[in-house]
């Protein structure tokens, strides 16, 4: 299939396809079945897309006269309204722009107040340079401009090789069925990828949710830093949220973890 058609291929006729690549190379039905039940819709943002820009990261926010000055450094502008929706499973707002904000900490969850902030359209703003006593120099500019969404799976365990080479075997199949997709800068929703912790579960450690709670954490965002952050050599950001906070536009309570490689 050309990437015009695979583009707007629906999900069903993606999966059958899937199964049928797997029972070529000899996985199981019943694994393959298991596995797409596992799956998650993510969105990714990519470099040097044919456009429209869905995010800027790095530099400084671009913030309203009368916000507050962020107390961590700025990572990425999302511009909700280029997203496609339904492309997560998440409430993700429909316009406006998301703001994250994280300093590379590694190894270190927090519930931040402002680590996520919320624009809403037509609100004016204007970039603001970061304080050079606050604390780390802003990341370097990136304009993301390549979207694609597609599943997203849990990490398989580290110390059950058996487990890790069937993994390994499906996203083999799955890269043979999508083709080709670019190193991803930005992800929206799904789970998350891993170097040596699960954010998500970091967040549940850290933060128990009790019964007036009523909803569990899911991942946000997670950003790679690659050589934008100059503070790691490869770092992992992630924005985690509970379902319910994030419908609601609550961003009080995001719970934030970088990990390192």
């Amino acid at each position: 299939m050309t990437d015009t058609e695979t583009a707007h291929e629906t999900p069903a006729a993606r999966d059958a396809r899937f199964r049928a690549e797997a029972a070529a190379r000899g996985i199981p039905a019943a694994e393959v079945a298991a596995h797409l039940r596992a799956a998650r819709p993510a969105l990714y943002l990519a470099e040097d897309g044919p456009g429209p820009v869905a995010a800027l990261t790095g530099g400084h926010p671009p913030l309203p006269a009368d916000a507050p000055a962020p107390e961590t450094a700025f990572v990425a502008a999302v511009d909700c309204a280029a997203l496609p929706p339904g492309a997560t499973d998440l409430p993700l707002p429909a316009d406006g722009r998301l703001l994250f904000f994280a300093d590379p900490d590694p190894g270190h969850g927090y519930v931040a107040a402002d680590a996520v902030r919320y624009v809403p359209a037509g609100t004016p703003t204007a970039e603001r340079p970061a304080d050079p006593d606050r604390g780390p120099d802003p990341y370097r500019r990136a304009r993301l401009d390549f979207c694609f969404h597609q599943w997203s799976w849990p990490c398989p365990e580290e110390d059950d090789d058996e487990e890790s080479q069937r993994a390994a075997e499906l996203a083999a199949a799955w890269s043979h069925v999508v083709g080709w997709r670019p190193r991803w800068r930005l992800q929206l929703g799904g789970h998350p990828v891993l170097f040596n912790w699960d954010p998500v579960e970091a967040a549940g450690d850290d933060v128990p949710l009790s019964a007036a709670d009523g909803d569990a954490w899911t991942l946000l965002a997670t950003w790679r830093g690659d050589d934008d952050c100059d503070a790691l050599e490869s770092g992992l950001f992630h924005w985690v949220i509970r379902r319910t906070d994030l419908a609601a536009r609550r961003f009080d309570r995001v719970y934030v973890y970088v990990d390192a490689f």
